[in-house]
């Protein structure tokens, strides 16, 4: 009985977190770089040499490499990714390339990664809810998430306006794990009566 109990405590001790920093005392430059992101259209990256995975998407994305993203671009873009999950050329991202995507290549969780808190950014662009993605498809959803970016409606997208939406790393939960659990005061407690 007492292993159990060591090994209860070990993972308690483990599970507490590690000293919170003050977020005000982080430079906003690097709140924003993340090791991990997932572009609007789904694609994950990784933070290469420079760990700024947002820059990494942002100058793939700027194809012309003039500082700026173009409604354009971002369809070019698009067009790219999705010739890469549309692994049997077919026109369609169909269920299994679907899956695929979810399983190996972004299984990590999309939304909290993401500028656009899309959980599901592939499948979602399933207009006609065939269970398909056509490339007409992804491409009116790229459009619609460069609008949705496109916060001062000037027609294009800079890193630093990037940025600016990108929020901060979210802080961990600062709850005492000893306090007492809250309760539902409606909850069926299964006593009777």
């Amino acid at each position: 009985m007492l292993f159990p109990a060591l090994i209860l405590s070990f993972a308690a001790a483990a599970a507490q977190p590690a000293t919170p920093v003050a977020m005000a005392s982080i430079p906003q430059a690097v709140l924003h770089r993340r090791r991990l992101f997932v572009s609007p259209m789904g694609e994950p990256f990784t933070g290469g040499q420079s760990g700024d995975a947002l820059a990494e998407w942002f100058k793939q994305a700027d194809r012309n490499h003039d500082g700026v993203i173009s409604s354009d671009e971002m369809s070019q873009d698009a067009e790219r990714f999705f010739a890469t999950l549309d692994v049997n050329h077919d026109g369609e991202i169909d269920p299994d390339e679907i899956y695929r995507y979810e399983t190996a290549i972004a299984p990590q969780n999309r939304r909290a990664l993401g500028l656009l808190q899309l959980s599901e950014p592939v499948s979602s662009a399933d207009s006609n809810f065939n269970r398909g993605v056509s490339l007409q498809e992804f491409q009116v959803a790229a459009q619609h998430r460069f609008a949705a970016l496109d916060l001062d409606h000037q027609g294009k997208l800079t890193l630093a306006a990037l940025e600016a939406i990108k929020p901060p790393p979210a802080e961990r939960d600062k709850r005492d794990p000893d306090a007492p659990q809250q309760l539902d005061a409606n909850a069926d407690t299964g006593g009777g009566g």
